[in-house]
């Protein structure tokens, strides 16, 4: 599968940390080399603007999607390749997952995780074939690592599941990463199973 564009999860505030703006620039300018489109939630703040921004910068396409609500609290960013309106959050989300050919969870807080979690469970039940992956940025994803492998361990999910979630520390490798992932195929009667067993 050719990926020429990523739907890119993050935050609305910059964080604590300088090096998440830095990573933030540093993979959106890797994405314009190596032809990938940013799509992402529309904003001109925090790392959403950062992205945007370095995107853009390079001669990149940056194509947002925001609701009508949070044009102006996320001050929708005017420089856009393409600016997508929706009418509300859930629009939003589909219409990113339509446009996108692999997602990125960068740093960032309710809504990067609400968007991303529901981009695995669509994998995990078989809707969408692409990858997702997270930017762990100086550990950031660390607990999140352990939550789903404490998820894993007590079997509230398939080894397959879990190991076709991609964590990487800098963005070069996280889209070598993302530009080579072949999924670990989960045989389709694993909901049966688990009907039937009541475990994985």
């Amino acid at each position: 599968m050719q990926i020429k564009s990523i739907g890119v999860f993050c935050g609305s505030s910059i964080g604590a940390k300088e090096i998440y703006s830095q990573k933030a620039k540093e993979l959106g300018e890797l994405m314009v080399a190596q032809k990938m489109d940013l799509i992402y939630g529309g904003g001109d703040v925090g790392l959403m603007g950062v992205i945007a921004d370095a995107v853009l910068a390079k001669g990149g396409n940056a194509i947002g999607v925001i609701p009508t609500d949070l044009l102006n609290k996320e001050v929708g960013h005017s420089s856009l390749t393409k600016m997508h309106v929706t009418d509300n959050m859930s629009d939003r989300k589909n219409l990113i997952n339509k446009l996108s050919d692999a997602f990125i969870a960068m740093p960032g807080g309710f809504g990067t995780l609400d968007e991303v979690m529901e981009v695995l469970t669509y994998f995990q039940l078989g809707f969408s074939n692409k990858p997702v992956a997270f930017l762990n940025v100086e550990g950031f994803y660390d607990p999140v690592i352990t939550l789903f492998d404490n998820i894993l361990a007590e079997k509230f999910m398939k080894a397959e599941h879990r190991n076709n979630v991609i964590f990487e520390s800098e963005p070069e490798a996280l889209l070598k990463a993302i530009n080579d992932f072949e999924a670990q195929k989960v045989d389709s009667k694993w909901i049966k199973d688990l009907k039937d067993k009541n475990t994985y």
